[in-house]
């Protein structure tokens, strides 16, 4: 076994956290924590962790959920694809593999949403496969420890890594040195001002050695994100002191797919108030009834991995039944009834911030 791979096995076993998913080689658990975790810090995600196996405890009633409860459920986690793909990804295991998952690396990475490091895992620490599983804290280990200077993120880099990677591996017990790699980039050779001095591995490690552990590793940069200005119209109906609320649902192919929003104005620019009342949207959600605009929102910035929403909520009332389309997604919904739907995070913070979520206008 290398030096560096009985260091980290010894290292996990003193300081690992105790967290749900490695009490367990069920790879249901293990699937599910893993997808949660690409993108979600631990701290973050533990909760949505713990709520999602409460209401999926195994496959079998994951693939019998309905998309709208899921998405509720990933409310906030963002990435809204994770979810899409675990639920196909639930069907297929239960109508194709009866249940049973696969047990070999190959064939996991065939299906929807496992890639080579959610296939890796699962593999490993599930069914003891010596599988190499490379996340980003893997990598940056990885780039230090060897003095990777190609980019992490490149074709060449990423290869590079996964062949160290794979020469670490203790083949005996994957899945432990595989949890041991990964929770030491997590809570030890982190990404900025790592405990070097006191680090086992400073000896080994080149980075430490040429003092370019601030430099390492290195990522290509990326292009500057693009910049939408969103307008919604948050358009009430009130009817015997109940309120109504004009929702629609985003269509396939959208990066907030089945989720729900305000109807929405998209332009190139922030739009002025008198500009945005004669947007051909504006005019078909009014359709020459009476309506009032209460107020405007103050800008709401929100940041997604390659764009950045500038937001303004227009809240609109009316004396009667407003625009109501199913043909077009869009339908009134009790006010009391929001809670039960899934928004994405700009707009679930929207309702919270203005006290709108489930508690009156």
């Amino acid at each position: 076994m290398h030096v560096i791979t009985r260091f980290l096995r010894f290292w996990y076993l003193q300081n690992k956290r105790d967290l749900p998913w490695r009490n367990t080689d069920d790879p249901y658990a293990i699937w599910i924590a893993e997808v949660i975790f690409q993108q979600t810090r631990i701290n973050q995600g533990i909760s949505y962790y713990r709520k999602f196996m409460g209401a999926f405890p195994h496959i079998q009633s994951l693939a019998m959920a309905d998309e709208q409860k899921v998405l509720k459920l990933w409310q906030g986690l963002g990435y809204y694809s994770r979810a899409h793909n675990l639920l196909h990804t639930a069907r297929e295991i239960v109508s194709v593999y009866q249940g049973v998952f696969p047990t070999d690396y190959q064939r996991l990475k065939l299906l929807k949403g496992i890639g080579p490091y959610t296939a890796a895992a699962i593999a490993s620490i599930a069914f003891n496969q010596p599988c190499a599983a490379v996340d980003g804290n893997v990598a940056r280990v990885i780039a230090r420890l060897y003095g990777i200077r190609d980019p992490m993120n490149s074709t060449k880099g990423k290869k590079k890594i996964q062949t160290m990677a794979e020469a670490l591996l203790d083949n005996n017990d994957p899945g432990l040195h595989n949890q041991a790699i990964m929770e030491f980039g997590a809570l030890h050779c982190v990404p900025l001002n790592p405990d070097c001095l006191n680090c086992g591995l400073k000896l080994y490690c080149v980075a430490f050695q040429n003092d370019l552990v601030d430099t390492l590793p290195v990522r290509v940069k990326r292009s500057k994100p693009k910049i939408r200005w969103f307008h919604y119209l948050v358009c009430c109906y009130r009817h015997n002191e109940a309120t109504q609320v004009l929702l629609q649902q985003r269509l396939a192919g959208d990066i907030w797919n089945g989720l729900y929003e305000f109807p929405l104005i998209e332009a190139d620019t922030e739009m002025e108030l008198t500009t945005l009342v004669e947007h051909p949207v504006f005019k078909q959600i009014i359709q020459d009834k009476q309506y009032v605009i209460k107020r405007v929102s103050g800008q709401y910035k929100h940041q997604l991995s390659h764009q950045k929403l500038l937001v303004r909520f227009f809240h609109i009332e009316f004396d009667e039944v407003c625009y109501n389309s199913k043909e077009n997604h869009v339908s009134l919904i009790n006010e009391s009834n929001l809670n039960d739907y899934p928004f994405p995070r700009l707009i679930d913070r929207y309702l919270t911030e203005m006290g709108l979520s489930g508690k009156g206008y």
